[in-house]
Parts: C-alpha cells; sequence; structure tokens
C-alpha cells in the first residue's frame, strides 16, 4: 500500500494523536506521513468556542483536504467531531479510550480541602466548556467560571501565570502529553460526578467514503467495545440537536454485560443540570429513551419523601426545586455516641480508616483522634467524603458505586494486608469488613448507637427514599407502602430490607445527592 498521508493540527495533542496513529499504522505494516493543517479554532482565539459560526470548527479544514484528495486520513479528537459526516467521508475506525474523567488543576494556594472538589471559596476557574460550567456551579455555585482558549500546554501555563485560581482539563489529554503537574493540587473528577462530552477520551480516524481498501486496513485498529459505547452517547448527542457548546454530558460504559449510561443536561451554562442514570442490556434504542427522559412535556412527582433532614441550598434540593417537585426531608432515627473517649493505643498501627457513614465521620473526629500521618481514609461514598472533608481530610479511596459488593472488592483489594479501623454504628451490617481477606487485620470501633423514632407519621409522596435499614424499620411500624409510591433504597443494605418486604426499589448509582437526582429524574409518574 502507498504512503499513508495523515492531516492533522499543529497542536502538542493533535500531533499526539496523529504520530500515535502514525504509529499504530507502522505495527500493521503502513508507511505515513504527517501534514500540518490550520483549522478555525486555532487561528481564531480571542472568541468563545460557543460564538464560533457553525459545528466542527477544529475539523472543517481537515476535511475539506480529506475530500480534496491531498490528504488520505485524518485524525480527530472524536469528541471534536459533528455526529453527522459530512458527503463523501466516514469514520473508519475509532480507537481504544483513554480515562474520560476530568482533572481539575489548583494553584496550591487556592487550596481548602475543607470544601468541595478542594477550592477555596469564590475561587476563579477556567474552562472553555458549557458543559463543564453548568456542572461544576451545580456543585460549587459560588465559583466564579472565566473562559479559557488555547491548547493544553497554553492553558497550564496561564494556570502558572495565576491568571486562574484552578483550570478544568480532560484527563485524556494530560496524560497523553505525559504532562507534569506536581507544581498544582490535582484533583480527578469522576465520570460519575461530573459527567464528559459524548465520545471524550476517544480518538476517530476518518477517510473517504470509497477508499475501501484503506477502510479494510484500519478494521485493524479499531476498538469495537469502544465505538459500540460511544455510538450510544453521539447518538445521545445528535437527538438533542446539540453541538459542541451545549452543556451535555454523555457516558456510557460496559460493566457486567451491561451498558450503563450517565447523562446530563443543561439549558445553559448557568442554568442547573438535569442528571440521569441507566442500566441495560442492550444499546437498541437506548439513545432514544434517555433523550424521551429529557422531554419538556414529561411528568414529574410532585412529592418525594426522604429520610434525612436535607440542607437549604443542598445538590438534592435544587435538583428537585428545579421541577417544582415538593420535599419532605425527615429522619426517622436519632443517634447517641457510644463511645466517649478514644484510647491512642486502639489508633497505633493502623493504615487505614473506613467509614460507611456520614454519622460515623462525625462521630469519630468528636472523639479528637491522635492520628499519624501515614492514616489513610476510605469512604463508602461522596456524602461521607464530603463530611470527611469539613475535618481537613482527603479520602483515599471513595466507593463511588451504590453496590456495596462492587465498593467492598475494590478496597479489599486495595488494603491487603493492612491494618483497618472500622468506626461504626452498633448495629451496621459491618458489609466492608467481611469482604476482607484473612491477612487484613480489622480493628472494629463500634462508637454510636441508632434509636427509632415513635409515631411517625406516613407521607403521601409519590417517591419514597430510605437511607438506612433502621429508618425502613423506623417508617414501617406504623406506616403501609401505597400502591402508587414507588421507593428508593440507598445502598445494599437498606435494598435487602425491602427485598425482605417483598417490595420493588431503585438503588441509584451513587449513594448521594447525584445519585438521588438521578433517581427520581428517571422515575416515570402516570
Amino acid at each position: 500500500m502507498k504512503t499513508i498521508i495523515i492531516g492533522t493540527r499543529g497542536s502538542d495533542l493533535a500531533l499526539w494523536q496523529a504520530n500515535y496513529t502514525k504509529d499504530r499504522l507502522a505495527s500493521i505494516g503502513i508507511d505515513a506521513e504527517l501534514k500540518i493543517i490550520k483549522t478555525q479554532g486555532d487561528k481564531i482565539l480571542n472568541l468563545r468556542l460557543d460564538k464560533l459560526e457553525g459545528k466542527g470548527f477544529f475539523t472543517k479544514e481537515l476535511e475539506e483536504e480529506l475530500l480534496n484528495g491531498t490528504i488520505d486520513v485524518a485524525v480527530h479528537s472524536h469528541k471534536d467531531l459533528p455526529t453527522t459526516n459530512p458527503p463523501g467521508l466516514t469514520i473508519a475506525a475509532v480507537t481504544e479510550r483513554e480515562d474520560p474523567s476530568e482533572l481539575l488543576l489548583i494553584l496550591k494556594d487556592c487550596v481548602d480541602v475543607t470544601q468541595k472538589l478542594s477550592l477555596k471559596k469564590g475561587a476563579m476557574v477556567g474552562t472553555s466548556s458549557n458543559r463543564r460550567k453548568a456542572q461544576l456551579l451545580a456543585l460549587r455555585p459560588d465559583l466564579n467560571i472565566e473562559d479559557l482558549r488555547g491548547n493544553v500546554p497554553t492553558r497550564i501555563q496561564k494556570l502558572r501565570d495565576e491568571d486562574y485560581d484552578a483550570i478544568l482539563l480532560a484527563k485524556a489529554g494530560v496524560n497523553r502529553l505525559n504532562i507534569d503537574l506536581s507544581e498544582f493540587h490535582v484533583e480527578v473528577v469522576d465520570t460519575t460526578e461530573l459527567v464528559p462530552a459524548p465520545a471524550q477520551g476517544a480518538l476517530a480516524i476518518q477517510i473517504r467514503e470509497n477508499d475501501t481498501e484503506l477502510f479494510s486496513v484500519l478494521q485493524q485498529l479499531n476498538d469495537q467495545a469502544t465505538a459500540e459505547e460511544i455510538s450510544v452517547e453521539r447518538k445521545v448527542l445528535n437527538l438533542f440537536e446539540g453541538g459542541c457548546h451545549m452543556p451535555l454530558g454523555c457516558y456510557c460504559k460496559k460493566e457486567n454485560g451491561l451498558f450503563e449510561v450517565w447523562t446530563s443536561k443543561a439549558e445553559t451554562d448557568e442554568d442547573f443540570p438535569d442528571r440521569l442514570f441507566l442500566r441495560t442490556a442492550s444499546t437498541e434504542g437506548l439513545a432514544e429513551k434517555i433523550v424521551s427522559k429529557f422531554s419538556a412535556d414529561r411528568k414529574f412527582p410532585s412529592k418525594v419523601f426522604i429520610s434525612r433532614e436535607i440542607g437549604e441550598h443542598s445538590y438534592f434540593r435544587k435538583a428537585l426545586a428545579k421541577h417544582h417537585i415538593e420535599m419532605d426531608g425527615r429522619s426517622l432515627i436519632r443517634t447517641f455516641p457510644i463511645v466517649n473517649i478514644l484510647d491512642p493505643f486502639f489508633l497505633k498501627n493502623v493504615d487505614w480508616i473506613f467509614f460507611s457513614s456520614r454519622n460515623g465521620v462525625e462521630y469519630f473526629f468528636k472523639l479528637n483522634p491522635v492520628l499519624s500521618k501515614k492514616v489513610k481514609f476510605g469512604v463508602v461514598g461522596r456524602g461521607s467524603e464530603d463530611t470527611l472533608r469539613k475535618f481537613g481530610h482527603l479520602a483515599d479511596f471513595v466507593g463511588e458505586s451504590g453496590d456495596i459488593t462492587e465498593v467492598a472488592e475494590e478496597f479489599a483489594k486495595l488494603v491487603h494486608g493492612q491494618t483497618v479501623m472500622f468506626p461504626r454504628a452498633q448495629d451496621s451490617l459491618q458489609s466492608i469488613q467481611k469482604s476482607l481477606g484473612e491477612d487484613t487485620k480489622v480493628v472494629d470501633l463500634p462508637i454510636y448507637e441508632t434509636v427509632t423514632e415513635d409515631n411517625i407519621d406516613g407521607t403521601a409522596a409519590e417517591v419514597l427514599i430510605f437511607t438506612s435499614p433502621s429508618n425502613v424499620e423506623a417508617y414501617f411500624v406504623d406506616n403501609l407502602l401505597e400502591p402508587e409510591q414507588q421507593v428508593i433504597a440507598i445502598g445494599n443494605s437498606t435494598g435487602k430490607k425491602f427485598e425482605e418486604m417483598g417490595v420493588k426499589y431503585i438503588l441509584p448509582y451513587s449513594p448521594d445527592e447525584i445519585g438521588l437526582a438521578e433517581a427520581v429524574f428517571g422515575i416515570e409518574v402516570k
């Protein structure tokens, strides 16, 4: 086969992508050379991306050269591509996806670990993405988001020059360029917290449609699993008729034979986004189902009950208020400390401390523990992580999934052969402890007990959310579930209570306010 000419933009990241493709082609016996092409997005640096005309401002010129025959292959960051190919062009291959998470780079003197994402109050954050801005403001409405343009090294230099307190970047680009970030505080923002752009982290190899020989050869570079996942995300984008500047995040991954999809969509970059999580066995009709949930005329529950007090400015309260959903938030249990003094000997050889609830964190730190610097912290979800932050500590392990079995397996691998302390409720099911290997030492520390309230009033809410097994027990002493009421259970142990009662329930993906918002948004009311 003749030498293939690869068209690419001239940025460091685009050149990495093109050279990566060149190396992959060489591995299957195909010679290639690069041709650098300037695009509209490279030339116009004084305008916000959403102010540029049309879509594909980083891809249009490359596609024109392809059609004119001056290049044979164009390599794109897949998320920059419009959802439909120009007539005569096709995507021949999609590479294996790089980590699609976001990175928050923070100047070290702007760090405040007691705040969510470790950003000081009112910090100025640079990003040119409406998707990132909408989701970031939902998590931290106090932040000031300012436009940030330029390639990855340019953006990092602007942070170094203190034009911003922090910047948000795709982790994939930073990984590919192997950039040293040791001068900054780096927070990895997981895909379940900030949903990536459709196809983020994947490369698209585009060719002429009639170049059938090249198409056939490039199938050797095509990653079928990535192609299947991003086709869902791209179809969602297409059905919403969204371009790069729509505040839309969509991320699909296949886990244990099932497709898991997170979607975040806002009307504008300052609008509070709606969040949806779906898990399904097939991609057939999946994108259409996702988009239908965001329909303007769909019905929402009028009232939601939750067995926990919810703060006035909480994420979950705002997610419900957006759709005029009333909230009845009240805890059905009271908690009391059962330990008042903590013997320092207890903490002597502890490597990890694991918290399975916010109460566990609160009661542990009320004991004023003297901790060695080597101690690491594990938490069962982001709610416990946020509570840990209030005491000035960052979690080294966060169980993102609401499935405690998955969390336990993940944590067990991490602490193999070490000593782990578990400050817990007296009646805790100890699911994590039971999953640890025999060579992992457990230091058991029951530090509080729960007592259920008496004479609890029922609720007429269409959706009932229960935050613990104790709350389930407390509610159903005096109340029954009405046929039209639907149940959300936080965590497997709460879900098991409903299984014992023969009641169907929804398990949010993550046991936190984002997970709850996703679960309520997904509920259909007749």
